[in-house]
């Protein structure tokens, strides 16, 4: 059963840690462009991160899929719609997988990191696309934007190595 979706947000909890997890702590309540939203709330969690080695912001991405996996097939069940738009936990990893790439720490690397995951998540390319199709539950709604991070990740790594 799917719902309307301004009755399955008002499912949403956010004193229910698993739906304050999964809007991206409240962003993905924008009224416009939620993922936009999602995308750019990630950031300042991004910037923490890098201050961690990368064997340990890899370990919290990791963990971040592993548990983003859960909470957004419960938030979307809770709700009653497969990838409400509210849920946004996955663009935040897939804002981490793209900025993990960034060739040097600048405002301008971050933007264009951001710009490129966007566009990828929205126009959603093969594989990307046959993912989104074809996987279903919280690996569904994940899988879509890790590869969209991947590829976007590779596209910054390799426009880093050209125009510098």
């Amino acid at each position: 059963m799917t719902l309307n979706k301004d009755v399955a947000k008002s499912r949403l909890r956010m004193s229910n840690p698993w739906h304050l997890l999964a809007t991206g702590f409240g962003s993905g309540l924008s009224p416009i462009v939620p993922g936009t939203a999602g995308s750019l709330a990630a950031i300042p969690f991004w910037w923490l991160m890098t201050f961690l080695p990368l064997q340990i912001y890899s370990l919290v991405v990791l963990i971040g899929i592993s548990v983003g996996v859960y909470l957004c097939h419960r938030t979307a069940k809770d709700m009653g719609v497969h990838d409400h738009g509210s849920i946004v936990w996955d663009e935040f990893i897939g804002m981490w997988i793209t900025l993990m790439a960034i060739p040097l720490m600048s405002w301008k690397w971050v933007l264009a990191g951001f710009v490129i995951f966007r566009i990828f998540d929205m126009w959603k390319p093969w594989p990307i696309r046959w993912f989104d199709q074809n996987v279903h539950g919280g690996m569904g709604i994940m899988v879509d934007d890790i590869i969209a991070g991947v590829i976007s990740a590779v596209i910054l790594y390799v426009l880093g190595h050209v125009m510098i």
